[in-house]
């Protein structure tokens, strides 16, 4: 154990060669096969952000991350399943007890849900009526329930909407056996993630299991982790898949240019100026990515115990943090796997895996460069988009 880490991290720690030896079953069966989803649950590393009423970590973010961040370095899907799943986990904060522990209560209860408001929900007697498919649902394998992001319609047919005009969405939970999943996860990387899609046809929720996520005025629970919303968890955890992953290179690359010479060469890899120069940049660009998240998450943290809510400076400097990890992170891992040369094109070499991984994690919502625009509007004066921030 590491001096100042918490059980989480040594645990994660501790899962690191379990998780590495089952990674090529994991890329196969497009899913954490079932003896790791045994340990993860044996670890507790599906209830980190759960609230300690219900056996939970509680996890405060910057240590949320550092625990993604040493899985990822292991396997990318099965911190992503971890990240992703802790998100939904935080409508625990939203639930009364009751439903909080209907849902999270079992030892290893697991929520996962899709992306976007897909779905319809009906204001009904007692509860709301959905209609709804959902993709991207990462974790769901493994999952025992299923959100599913509605937009509210009125008993006339319309649409609801709050005071500003906004669309009204809720999120509707439901357990993962009501829902017809389909089996359409086939992708370069991330493959493990198994994020399938799922459907729901005239499907009665009960009011008790919807929330309207990162509403401050409908958060029930008093820890101040559940000031954060859904998006800084996601921004920041994926990034920190996205660091986990160049990190995990960057020790593949230091291993290769120990032994290799290369072709026509006189001297190792290692031995090169170039080389060392390079690789002194690539090691700062990943320190200084993942110390701007823990500090902007640390900050925010302050913020919120001393105020009980995020500033908007705050929240835009997550956003920074998080949308500069990933793009350091895409850059670092494409010049790693070109440092690699030839070495890293081979099936089942340390490169090729991470490197499909790397772009798959790229190419999320959360790693769009328009995140980049939102933080500049702000900084200029301008009202910014909030949407993921």
């Amino acid at each position: 154990m590491r001096m100042g880490e918490g059980r989480e991290v040594v645990a994660a720690r501790r899962l690191v060669p379990v998780i590495a030896a089952a990674s090529g079953r994991i890329e196969t069966g497009r899913e954490l096969p079932a003896d790791l989803v045994d340990a993860l649950h044996a670890a507790g590393l599906f209830r980190l952000l759960l609230p300690k009423s219900l056996d939970g970590a509680e996890l405060a973010p910057a240590e949320f991350v550092r625990v993604i961040e040493i899985l990822a370095s292991a396997d990318a899907a099965t911190a992503w399943c971890v990240c992703q799943t802790a998100g939904c986990s935080l409508s625990a904060g939203y639930l009364a007890p009751e439903a909080a522990r209907e849902v999270f209560g079992p030892p290893r209860a697991v929520l996962a849900w899709g992306a976007g408001a897909a779905g319809k929900a009906e204001k009904i007697a007692g509860g709301y009526r959905v209609n709804g498919k959902w993709g991207f649902a990462s974790g769901s394998r493994h999952a025992t329930w299923l959100g599913g992001h509605c937009r509210v319609v009125l008993p006339d047919g319309a649409l609801a909407q709050d005071e500003a005009g906004n669309l009204v969405e809720r999120t509707m939970l439901f357990p993962r056996e009501i829902a017809r999943i389909e089996d359409n996860w086939q992708v370069i990387g991330l493959r493990g993630t198994g994020s399938d899609s799922y459907e729901v046809r005239d499907l009665f929720v009960p009011d008790h299991l919807t929330l309207s996520r990162d509403v401050n005025a409908e958060i029930l629970h008093p820890a101040p982790l559940y000031r954060f919303n859904t998006n800084h968890i996601y921004a920041c955890g994926f990034a920190s898949v996205a660091l986990g992953l160049a990190g995990a290179m960057m020790a593949d690359f230091v291993a290769l240019a120990a032994k290799k010479t290369p072709r026509e060469g006189q001297a190792r890899l290692a031995e090169s100026a170039s080389v060392q120069a390079e690789t002194g940049r690539l090691h700062a660009r990943i320190e200084a990515a993942r110390s701007f998240i823990a500090c902007s998450l640390e900050a925010g943290m302050a913020d919120i115990l001393a105020h009980a809510a995020l500033s908007l400076d705050r929240r835009m400097t997550i956003r920074a943090a998080a949308s500069h990890a990933l793009a350091e992170a895409r850059e670092v891992t494409v010049a790693l796997y070109h440092a690699a040369g030839v070495n890293a094109i081979f099936n089942g070499s340390p490169f090729e895996r991470r490197f499909r991984d790397g772009f798959a994690v790229s190419q999320q919502v959360q790693a769009r460069s328009n995140h980049f625009e939102t933080v500049g509007r702000h900084l200029l004066g301008l009202p910014p988009d909030l949407t993921f921030a």
